[in-house]
């Protein structure tokens, strides 16, 4: 019996949404944002890889560019999706991919200094047993760190920060405020913003001194549960196993989840080929890479994103390789984060859906819910929830 191994790409969107002028960057709507043209249009791309699973064509159904160089035919199956959930951020677009639109319209905090009502500073202050906060405003996560790094250190007090994105992000030195600290203070507040419709608190620790601040791996996403069953219940509740690699488990609330290996984006591909040897007849294998879109799409640095799309581009390929015959490898992401783009916060994009191990086929304008479909019609499981296969 085959297995699936799904890949989100965090953020690499393929332009073209059609409600892209719903959504800013600052005074800028998206309108003719495009990670993968822009990068490659601006800095070049070369990922012979992806190219060959159609990414070239996937990027022209979904924005009608072209880009030269491109495999002209592709041996993988290839469309575009476009996501209805009003949002374009990580649980919004994972949640749909499983099958599971969201059904409410995310809190989100002004654009103002401070940016959290009282309430919720008092009760971050509270649980940090804390006087008080630092920024609490929008921010860029590496430069709030340096902004305020070292009068965190000094007073203690956390930095708490948001987007435009429905989260609260709290950032704290792993030595000096405590690791373990940070991740109950988050724990803590996180019931009352997800209450409020706040869809993530994120615990951000780094390490360091003034000037040489680093963010560290043990990012830990506490985020609201989705509010109906998705793929990974449905896999799961058919006895097969479902395996999640990176912030999945967070995403999901680990519902549905039998297994979990985290780390940064190198680790994750290791993970990634050791499934490919031990994971289970029939089970379901999700994972995300999130390095593009935090560490290169909201930091505007398109040559250090192609770059790491060209690694991944790479490790795909000896991926592909390792995979039974009756495997199939589906390729996707989540939302976009465009680095030629005004400002820091992602991008609402139609994303590819690159698929091997099904034949070479044109799939054309899907919805993100097709995706959970396909997998549940591929692993011949019941499943109830949104979207059309595309087998």
């Amino acid at each position: 019996m085959g297995r699936v191994f799904l890949i989100v790409i965090d953020s690499v969107g393929i332009g073209g949404a059609p409600d892209a002028d719903q959504f800013f960057n600052g005074d800028l709507p998206d309108t003719g944002a495009n990670t993968v043209a822009h990068i490659a249009q601006n800095v070049g791309l070369n990922v012979p890889t992806l190219a060959q699973l159609g990414l070239g064509q996937a990027v022209t159904c979904a924005s009608g560019i072209a880009l030269p160089g491109f495999a002209s035919s592709p041996s993988g199956a290839w469309g575009a999706a476009t996501e209805v959930s009003k949002g374009k951020d990580t649980p919004s677009g994972h949640w749909e991919l499983a099958g599971v639109p969201v059904p409410w319209d995310w809190h989100t905090f002004p654009k103002a200094t401070p940016a959290f009502p009282a309430k919720v500073t008092e009760a971050l202050c509270k649980a940090a047993g804390t006087e008080g906060i630092l920024a609490n405003c929008h921010a860029s996560g590496t430069e709030v760190i340096a902004d305020y790094g070292a009068e965190h250190l000094r007073s203690g007090w956390p930095i708490c920060y948001t987007s435009v994105d429905s989260v609260l992000q709290i950032a704290a030195h792993e030595e000096a405020f405590g690791l373990d600290r940070l991740l109950k203070l988050c724990a803590d507040v996180a019931p009352m913003l997800h209450e409020m419709k706040v869809g993530r608190v994120i615990a951000r620790p780094f390490i360091g001194h003034e000037g040489a601040f680093e963010r560290t791996a043990h990012r830990k996403d506490f985020a609201i549960a989705p509010p109906s069953n998705t793929i990974c219940d449905y896999v799961h509740a058919a006895g097969r196993k479902v395996y999640a690699v990176g912030k999945i488990g967070d995403i999901f609330s680990m519902r549905g989840i039998d297994d979990l290996r985290k780390g940064r984006d190198r680790a994750l591909m290791d993970h990634l080929f050791d499934l490919s040897g031990e994971a289970a007849d029939g089970s379901f294998v999700f994972a995300n890479l999130v390095e593009f879109d935090s560490e290169y799409g909201h930091r505007r640095d398109a040559a250090g994103y192609r770059d790491h799309l060209e690694w991944f581009d790479g490790r795909l390929a000896d991926l592909i390789g390792t995979l039974r015959s009756d495997d199939m490898l589906i390729v996707t992401a989540d939302h976009g984060n465009d680095p030629t783009w005004s400002g820091t916060d992602h991008t609402r994009e139609r994303v590819p859906v690159l698929v091997h191990g099904i034949g070479a086929r044109e799939l054309g304008l899907l919805a993100f819910t097709d995706v959970a479909a396909s997998i549940a019609d591929y692993l011949n499981v019941p499943y109830a929830g949104e979207g059309k296969s595309f087998l």
